[in-house]
């Protein structure tokens, strides 16, 4: 391979919410990579940081260029004049809840899914409103491993206080590319009655090796015409500390309130690394497609691993990001334990740290969350610390 994915890099005492914020543990949780950046980004950074001044930046086309060119690739057709600057998705959607939602209205979320939905909902005061995925849990492909309940989202939408819907696209922590059938009902369905699709796109990037996914955007302009779309350099190339993400739509109305709402929130001034480096990130395609095939290659490593060494646990079929979903169903059924409670176990006996499924919704309560982005002698490290943790479990429970 041309760039270095296999060098351990020691995160240690560098400021890292992974590495630093718990002492003596090996973090498998928080969606950042282990991998050095691709060598543009390093090099535009580098070259910020060599200048000395650190001062006021302003948005510039050219990174809007950047995200129109790099979205052809997904059959988008984006312009300038749709696009915002925003400091990251999250601020995104947390301005989209204030601008398009009042006090006290739903906002729909599919769960299992990313756990700060939950907060940036309820700590705006509107009301989490849940559309469970189905699971079968006898699956073997990625495409009826997770299904919408589209019976039950419409009974969802019907309901005049939910306003919007956060999409997550793929789907974290289930790893799902939605498909083109599943979205356009979502679209049928929210026109219907009336509600605003934000599809939160930050992991589209990180696909298996020759897949694409379907932009909610790139549906018929009638279908997506009340939608808004986040996306972002930041998971794909790990560059989520410099803060540069950009909101897409293509309704004039739904432009003009979102931009004044993000100068509201103070959310729409890049730093003065933002811009280059979201440049150079859509210069660094080759980096991205060896990124991938490490990716899967890891994720085909923990499925042989866990169908040899450890068959309590169950890997769940995706087709993207990094972040695999663990079935432990039957340590739950057979062992009576839950994700907080064996995530917890993990961390206290052998340094593990793995999110636990309940973090996502309910839904989530037989399941954990394994971040495999880093190198494989680290995610070989890992896999054995589960093997050892389960090992221990089971003597301490008195299981054979």
């Amino acid at each position: 391979m041309k760039y270095n994915f296999d060098s351990v890099i020691d995160r240690k005492n560098t400021n890292s919410l992974k590495w630093d914020l718990f002492d003596d543990e090996y973090p498998m949780w928080v969606a950042d990579m282990d991998f050095y950046a691709a060598p543009l980004i390093y090099e535009s950074v580098n070259r910020k940081a060599k200048h000395g001044v650190y001062a006021y930046s302003f948005v510039n086309d050219a990174v809007f260029d950047s995200y129109v060119n790099w979205w052809k690739k997904y059959n988008l057709s984006m312009k300038k004049e749709e696009l915002l600057f925003a400091n990251g998705v999250m601020p995104s959607i947390t301005s989209i809840i204030r601008a398009f939602t009042d006090v006290g209205d739903n906002v729909l979320i599919q769960t299992p899914v990313y756990h700060v939905f939950f907060y940036v909902i309820e700590d705006n005061d509107r009301n989490v409103v849940e559309n469970e995925l189905i699971y079968n849990p006898e699956s073997s492909d990625v495409e009826t491993a997770y299904k919408i309940d589209f019976d039950d989202l419409e009974e969802k939408f019907k309901d005049p206080k939910t306003k919007l819907m956060l999409l997550c696209n793929p789907h974290n922590p289930i790893g799902k590319i939605w498909d083109k059938e599943s979205l356009e009902k979502i679209a049928v369905l929210a026109n219907e009655h009336d509600v605003i699709v934000v599809s939160d796109e930050i992991h589209c990037d990180l696909t298996d090796p020759n897949l694409k996914y379907l932009p909610f955007a790139s549906l018929d302009d009638e279908l997506s015409k009340n939608s808004i779309t986040c996306i972002s350099p930041s998971k794909t190339f790990n560059i989520a500390g410099l803060q540069s993400s950009a909101v897409f739509t293509r309704n004039n109305e739904f432009y003009e309130i979102l931009k004044k709402q993000l100068a509201i929130d103070c959310f729409a001034h890049p730093n003065i690394f933002a811009i280059d480096a979201t440049i150079a990130a859509y210069k660094s395609e080759d980096w991205l497609n060896e990124l991938r095939e490490v990716l899967f290659e890891n994720k085909m490593i923990v499925d042989d691993f866990l169908n040899d060494e450890i068959p309590e646990i169950r890997l769940v079929p995706s087709n993207a990001t990094y972040l695999l979903w663990l079935d432990i169903s039957k340590l739950n059924t057979d062992y009576n334990t839950d994700s907080n409670a064996f995530s917890e176990f993990l961390r206290e006996e052998v340094g593990l740290f793995l999110s636990p499924g309940v973090q996502f919704g309910q839904n989530g309560d037989n399941f954990l969350r394994m971040n495999i982005a880093c190198p494989k002698d680290l995610l070989i490290e890992g896999l054995n610390a589960l093997k050892i943790g389960i090992e221990t479990f089971k003597v301490k429970n008195n299981i054979e």
